[in-house]
């Protein structure tokens, strides 16, 4: 009897020593990683992107290598606290990120902003042209009467 009592209470105890385990894990990853993320990250990210001009921030070409090293860096760190990536931290770090650096680029990594004319200019002459031809055509036709049953 005294045996099953104490086999109970390791299986008691293995089974609380996890749980906690799993919270201790997880409240590492939360606030210690969030921390080390906008330590070691965000301010080399910052740096870079300041040393960068704000007109090209809009760029892939010349942000893809910093954003990359960004994204590296939340990888590593998490790695080394035996954290998940990517997790709700890290979704939530480069959703600010985008607010603050990308607000106003596009999804393709663009400025956006109107053709050149010289590609614009066809698209505005040429249904102008076409409407008044097709108008000229009708009233022409129109005119003559001659043929039409």
């Amino acid at each position: 009897m005294a045996l099953e009592c104490t086999s109970v209470t390791s299986r008691h105890v293995f089974f609380w020593f996890v749980i906690v385990c799993h919270i201790v894990s997880a409240m590492a990853c939360n606030g210690v990683y969030e921390k080390a993320i906008e330590e070691f990250c965000l301010t080399k990210f910052r740096f870079d992107m300041e040393e960068l001009d704000q007109q090209h921030w809009c760029s892939w070409e010349d942000t893809l290598e910093t954003y990359g090293e960004l994204t590296n860096c939340t990888y590593i760190i998490a790695l080394k606290m035996d954290c998940f990536w990517p997790n709700r931290l890290v979704d939530e770090f480069f959703i600010r990120i985008h607010r603050f650096y990308f607000p106003n680029c596009s999804v393709t990594g663009r400025l956006l902003r109107d053709p050149p004319n010289r590609i614009l200019g066809p698209f505005i002459v040429v249904p102008i042209l076409v409407t008044l031809l097709m108008t000229a055509l009708v009233v022409w036709r129109s005119k003559r009467s001659e043929g039409i049953v």
